[in-house]
């Protein structure tokens, strides 16, 4: 198929993984008042989500590429 790369949809969810990390990380200082444990997991979870979701979306094609 001629235009077979062309047709295929580039959507890879990664919008998503960083709106989720964006969340996490806003929503984490309010989960530190109340549970000393869930603040630091809801900021490492919210910074890693995000990450794989900012090379989902911006970097994934240019590797491909190289």
């Amino acid at each position: 198929m001629v235009h077979g790369e062309h047709n295929r949809s580039k959507n890879s969810g990664g919008f998503a993984l960083i709106i989720l990390g964006a969340l996490l990380l806003f929503l984490a200082p309010q989960e530190s008042t109340n549970e000393m444990g869930l603040g630091p997991i809801a900021w490492i979870a919210g910074i890693m989500i995000g990450s794989i979701g900012f090379y989902l979306k911006f970097f994934r094609w240019r590797v491909k590429q190289a």
